[in-house]
């Protein structure tokens, strides 16, 4: 590991907020995933609209934009932004008996959007749990992760 600093702890040790004050706006964006494993029937169901609670990929696509857009409320330490765009796409994978979540999130500002992203995906999965739990239990949220991020002093991280 790298001799960099945790930059929400001050020299005390105490966790503060990171003043963004004097960071020069610049454009960012962050791209977050998530999958969610079913029952090969629990994903039949999502697909075929045949689930009494609606549209699921629907309501969990809209959870994840909300959710971006209140991570400031959620996550201490992190800062109310102006995100100028939050787009979670919901992609079924009949193969290994899931749904892929892909979040995006960008604006243009002083501080970065890649918990902004992985809120967003990781409340969509969530979410997908929720609607079908009466279903399927067993359901496992297998990882939320970072998948890149560009904008900032740091540019560009691709995982």
């Amino acid at each position: 590991m790298s001799n960099q600093q945790l930059t929400h702890i001050d020299e005390t040790g105490a966790a503060r907020m990171v003043d963004v004050g004097e960071k020069p706006h610049t454009e960012r964006v962050a791209l977050a995933e998530s999958f969610i494993r079913m029952q090969p029937a629990t994903l039949a169901l999502i697909l075929s609209g045949g689930h009494k609670k609606g549209d699921v990929l629907a309501v969990a696509r809209v959870a994840g934009i909300m959710a971006a857009k209140k991570t400031w409320d959620l996550i201490p330490m992190c800062h109310p932004l102006l995100l100028t765009k939050v787009a979670v796409t919901l992609t079924p994978d009949e193969q290994n008996h899931g749904i892929h979540i892909l979040a995006e999130c960008r604006l243009s500002g002083q501080t970065g959007v890649e918990m902004e992203a992985l809120t967003a995906a990781s409340v969509a999965a969530l979410t997908l749990y929720d609607m079908c739990k009466a279903v399927d239990r067993g359901m496992v949220i297998e990882y939320t992760r970072l998948l890149e991020k560009h904008g900032g002093k740091t540019g560009s991280w691709v995982r």
